[in-house]
């Protein structure tokens, strides 16, 4: 998650940890002054659960990648391909040498911005699409359709947020929620899409 701020959050680690797969229990670097605000552990832990713990064979999106919490947790459980997209130049730097100190060769990292990235990538490429904008950055509504377009048949997207989503809005995207909890003033959620009848 990322604060709106230009500083890191009070209290925000200045590394990850990596909580499953083959790389448990890595601490990674996250660079100050960027904003960022890792996804917290716990919540972290709850969204694998959702997910399952092996991600083996999965294409995974993490569109706003900012501490590479998220896609490397994937790629730490399995994930065939996990490309991460950050538009600052520091994070990226930095998700670059963690992901050479791992030795991912599954992930793929973009410097751009993820709001027009979402839009140019082809329909039906990844399983799991990780949605974390800017805390507070009211992206989201515009996001959730762009992203349920590159979810393949049984792909699942995980959006994090200031708000809840609600199940109406969602309807009209041709999304459902599957499963929903919240974390001091993060709202989570794993969305699925509506087949169509």
């Amino acid at each position: 998650m990322k604060s709106g701020s230009g500083n890191v959050a009070r209290g925000a680690p200045q590394q990850v940890r990596i909580i499953g797969g083959q790389w448990k229990r890595t601490p990674l670097p996250v660079p100050s002054g960027e904003g960022l605000r890792p996804t917290p552990d716990r919540v972290r832990e709850t969204l694998f659960n959702w997910l399952g713990q092996d991600l083996g064979g999965m294409r995974c999106l993490d569109a706003f990648a900012g501490s590479g919490a998220l896609g490397f947790e994937a790629a730490s459980r399995g994930a065939a391909r996990v490309l991460m997209v950050e538009h600052a130049a520091r994070a990226v730097r930095q998700l670059r040498a963690n992901q050479d100190k791992l030795g991912a060769d599954q992930i793929e990292i973009v410097q751009a911005d993820a709001r027009r990235l979402i839009t140019t990538l082809p329909p039906g490429a990844f399983d799991v699409v990780f949605l974390d904008p800017p805390f507070a950055s009211g992206w989201m509504n515009d996001l959730l359709a762009p992203a349920a377009r590159l979810l393949a048949p049984g792909g699942v997207i995980y959006a994090e947020s200031d708000i809840a989503l609600e199940d109406d809005a969602l309807a009209v995207l041709d999304l459902a929620c599957l499963r929903r909890a919240k974390a001091g003033a993060v709202h989570y959620h794993l969305l699925e899409s509506i087949p169509k009848t």
